[in-house]
């Protein structure tokens, strides 16, 4: 089957021209068979003109939604004022601004004419965990614990690939990515629901500091706790409530305390009756911030049998921190 270009097709190509020329090779003699010299004699470009467009020759299939998956990813890193959930559905349905049918839709369409079928799964897979890890991302932020959260991106980032196959196969040019997208969000917002909220609302522990500032400062803005409310009283009276994302208690037997104390700590630093957990991003790094804060460290990070690093300190107040990173399952 020729290669060569058609005539009157122009020396210099646009990323359009190259991609409707990939498409017809891979229709033509498939997918693996079609190389990157092929696509720009086709095209009318060198070889070196291809890379000014595209990476690679997946790329010609994935870039379009590849440049709104990034813009996904900033919407939900950055501070917007709305619920998690809210967030990932409103950066989910963005998707869709200004996306016209491209070269991917075809390739889903003529996944078996084009013989791509396994490079499409392999490279959708791909795509469906970068969501994934956007959304998990956004519900930790705003407290969500670690399985739900990742459950739930999960079921968002087959929401969007699904959303998208759908859209190709009920022809691109002719119908609203958006209203897939809408479909498919009402479909995987049920896996994120809050949980059922039992007779206690919320856990807020109360801590005494004489040196308020100091205290208030540390845990502020070297632990990471954002400040939601402050009041003042007469006489002095000052108190400021921190946020720390979702909040538990945890009840442990003589046993259980001392299992800790020897998993976490060389032995030399107890627990107290009452001891906060905080969990971090990286606990290593966190636990030389606030120790370097004023922080004393009681036992250096160290990995526990459960799958998570640990330390612990002794942080202003008085009060008695553990540091945990949960690492997840093993490979």
């Amino acid at each position: 089957m020729s290669t060569e270009p058609r005539a009157g097709r122009p020396k210099a190509s646009s990323r359009e021209t190259i991609a409707e020329a990939a498409c017809e090779l891979f229709l033509e003699q498939g997918y693996e068979q079609t190389s990157i010299v092929d696509i720009a004699r086709r095209a009318g470009v060198s070889r070196s003109s291809f890379f000014n467009y595209f990476s690679s020759k997946s790329d010609v299939l994935w870039a379009g939604l590849d440049e709104r998956l990034a813009a996904f990813e900033h919407r939900l890193e950055e501070p917007d004022g709305k619920d998690a959930a809210a967030s990932v559905r409103a950066a989910t349905l963005a998707i869709a601004d200004s996306f016209a049918p491209d070269s991917l839709a075809l390739g889903i369409v003529n996944a078996t004419a084009m013989s791509l079928e396994t490079e499409y799964e392999r490279d959708a897979a791909l795509r469906r965990a970068r969501v994934a890890r956007a959304v998990a991302g956004r519900l930790l932020g705003g407290g969500a614990d670690r399985v739900r959260a990742e459950v739930a991106g999960a079921a968002w980032g087959g929401a969007v690939l699904a959303a998208i196959e759908a859209w190709a196969h009920d022809g691109a040019g002719r119908t609203s990515l958006a209203r897939f997208l809408s479909l498919a969000a009402d479909a995987a917002a049920p896996v994120w629901s809050a949980p059922p909220m039992a007779e206690v609302a919320q856990l807020r522990v109360v801590v005494q500091a004489a040196a308020f500032e100091q205290t208030l400062a540390f845990y502020r803005d070297v632990v990471g706790m954002p400040q939601v409310e402050a009041y003042e009283a007469d006489g002095g009276a000052r108190v400021a409530i921190l946020a720390a994302g979702r909040a538990t208690l945890e009840i442990a037997n003589p046993a259980q305390v001392e299992f800790i104390d020897r998993v976490e700590t060389d032995g030399d630093s107890p627990s107290d009756r009452i001891r906060l957990a905080l969990e971090v991003a990286d606990t290593t790094s966190a636990t030389a911030r606030l120790a370097n804060a004023g922080a004393e460290i009681e036992a250096s990070a160290r990995e526990t049998p459960w799958r998570s690093i640990n330390a612990r300190l002794r942080g202003p107040a008085g009060l008695q921190l553990t540091l945990f990173q949960e690492l997840g399952p093993e490979d």
